[in-house]
């Protein structure tokens, strides 16, 4: 029998040393008929992209699936405390995999599917693992080679994709025979303290480390996040970050099982707006890059509206940053502007917002990098408050979050969750130590190597500073930080947020260690710029590389970061740039699969134009 829905916005009970075993177990006796896990098959039409037909799985069914899925990874001989290489798309082979592997006391670690061949060598024999989940025949031809290689004890190849799998084993046959009887008394004996699993860094600014985390530091951070988030019972939410990424595996793994909500898998990322569209979900999670792009298509069409509809959205748009800054104080907005911005929201930005499948969003979240103002105040317009949040991997993701249930302040990263502690170094560098920060390191023995000091303290690597009210602000990276030949520091996050504020801007990078001035790498918008173009009346051949070139577009990225220097102080302003047509990815190396920039790589990528920058 179905449990009923229930009715407030509380998650269902689950004490700080419960481990995710338990919670799958809670979830098929007292949910047993919600839907917990959907996706769409991929043999069919629109697969991947959000438009075509779906597939739900129960939390019963997930429970009993999870138990057949263990018993295969056990007969390959895959068993406690073992780790097991996952490299796949938001599809249900991984979702499912990462939890029969840890009903069976394994250790599930995700791949970037992204990562560089020297990447995934690192990872395979840092893990030890000896047995590898991987998708196709392209996951195939870079993993094969592992198998022979003495430095790695990789032995075994599961397959997902039918007919790609040769001589390994195909996923189907992880499934072929049920569970032995008797074989589900041997699972679920995983202990709060125990690995959950292990979460490799992005490689910012070298190769991967292994961060392990276990089931009670996971369970400290859903706990603290429920504290501070308003959702409704057993939520939606779209998965489509890596579950690599430490986000994603909170957010698309731990927490769904925490909250006995329902998980959306988009396999393909370029196809989450379709799914937002049907789905239209509560909670909506993106890194600033979504948002972005988000608020880039959003302005575009806004853009081509005729210039009496747009006068009619710019006047409910500052109806509800008005209300919204009253929230923002702490304020209860006066009677007469709440009647304002409800009928605001109501006769136009609740039409718009569901073209786009985000009418009913109740809490919106970024985190990952610094978030550009004006894309916050831009979604403040529509009623969308951006709750920014700052963590790392080593902290099991969030460590401090605005608030719509505790307060926040935009611009701000919101102030410390119930599991950590925060504190600021001499340098302005964030400590952090608490519930959820992690074990430690894991080495190629298989030892965790601590990073904390004496007294508990993690050294983040980020800089900030706390307002009066408690709320932390990033700074930058303390590795990142621009120190000019002149010997002053200068944060980049700032200056290319500033440039970034103009629409046509969708990346910039900006270029100065010991140089006498700033200058900057900065790249079109795929979707501003011909939009941008068509309203100005500029036409245009060969697509983004015809845009570049155009006089007007050149005359009007001059103009955006002549604004952008007229705020920054005399030293943060860029003397001169390069403007480029091609927008930076994962796939290209000059962002993580997480999307943050990797400047390393893109320094090097284009050494010759900015060393041009420098030259008279």
């Amino acid at each position: 029998m179905t449990s009923a829905p229930r009715t407030t916005g509380e998650p269902p009970d689950a004490p700080a040393d419960r481990t995710l075993p338990q919670l799958l177990a809670r979830n098929a006796r007292e949910y047993p008929g919600l839907p917990g896990l959907s996706w769409q098959p991929a043999d069919g039409e629109g697969a991947g992209k959000g438009d075509g037909d779906w597939k739900t799985l129960t939390w019963a069914e997930i429970h009993a699936h999870t138990e057949r899925l263990a018993a295969g990874f056990a007969a390959l001989g895959v068993g406690r405390g073992d780790h097991v290489l996952l490299m796949m798309a938001n599809r249900p082979e991984h979702w499912l995999s990462d939890l029969a592997l840890v009903r069976l006391g394994a250790v599930p670690v995700s791949v970037y599917g992204t990562a560089a061949p020297d990447q995934i060598t690192h990872i395979a024999r840092n893990c030890r693992a000896r047995v590898a989940v991987v998708e196709g025949t392209a996951q195939v031809a870079v993993w094969e080679p592992l198998l022979a290689d003495a430095d790695t004890p990789l032995a075994r190849l599961v397959v997902a994709d039918t007919g790609a799998e040769g001589r390994h084993l195909p996923y189907a046959g992880l499934l072929r025979e049920p569970a032995p009887e008797q074989f589900a008394k041997e699972l679920d004996a995983a202990r709060p303290e125990d690995p959950l699993t292990v979460v490799y860094t992005s490689g910012t600014t070298g190769e991967p480390k292994g961060v392990v985390l276990t089931h009670r530091q996971v369970m400290a951070n859903a706990l603290a996040l429920d504290a501070v988030v308003e959702l409704p019972p057993h939520v939606e939410h779209i998965c489509y970050l890596p579950f690599a990424h430490i986000a994603e595996r909170m957010l698309g793994i731990y927490l769904p099982c925490h909250r006995a909500s329902h998980v959306y898998l988009c396999a393909d990322p370029t196809g989450v707006g379709t799914v937002v569209r049907k789905v239209r979900p509560a909670q909506f999670f993106g890194v600033p890059r979504i948002w972005e792009k988000l608020c880039a298509a959003v302005r575009a069409v806004l853009s081509l509206m005729p210039a009496d509809q747009r006068e009619v959205i710019d006047a409910a748009s500052a109806v509800a940053r008005e209300h919204v800054a009253y929230r923002e104080r702490g304020e209860t907005p006066p009677a007469e502007l709440e009647e304002r911005y409800a009928r605001a929201r109501r006769d136009v930005l609740l039409p718009l917002l569901a073209a786009g499948g985000l009418d009913r969003v109740t809490w919106a979240a970024s985190a990952s990098a610094p978030m550009p103002v004006d894309v916050v105040d831009f979604w403040a317009g529509f009623g969308i408050v951006i709750m920014d949040a700052w963590g790392l991997t080593e902290t099991t993701g969030v460590a401090t979050t605005n608030s719509p249930r505790t307060g926040f302040r935009i611009g701000s990263v919101g102030r410390p969750v119930e599991s950590v502690e925060v504190r600021l170094a001499a340098d302005g560098e964030i400590e952090v130590r608490g519930e959820s920060v992690f074990s430690g390191y894991l080495q190629p023995d298989g030892s965790v190597r601590s990073a904390l000091d004496a007294d508990g303290w993690l050294a983040t690597g980020d800089i900030g500073r706390t307002d009066e009210d408690g709320y932390l602000w990033l700074t930058d990276r303390k590795k990142e930080m621009i120190i000019t030949s002149t010997g002053k520091n200068v944060s980049p996050a700032l200056v290319e947020n500033a440039l970034k504020e103009h629409p046509l801007i969708g990346q910039a990078l900006v270029h100065g260690d010991r140089r006498s001035y700033l200058v900057a790498l900065l790249v079109l918008d795929a979707e501003a710029a011909p939009a941008w173009a068509a309203a100005n009346g500029v036409e245009a051949d060969g697509g983004p590389a015809g845009l570049v070139r155009h006089p007007a577009v050149r005359a009007e990225v001059e103009r955006a970061v002549a604004i952008a220097n007229s705020r920054l102080n005399r030293t943060e302003q860029v003397k001169r740039y390069e403007l480029l047509a091609e927008e930076w990815g994962p796939a290209t190396g000059e962002l993580t699969p997480s999307l943050k920039m990797r400047r390393r790589v893109i320094r090097d990528k284009y050494a010759d134009a900015l060393s041009g920058l420098y030259q008279d």
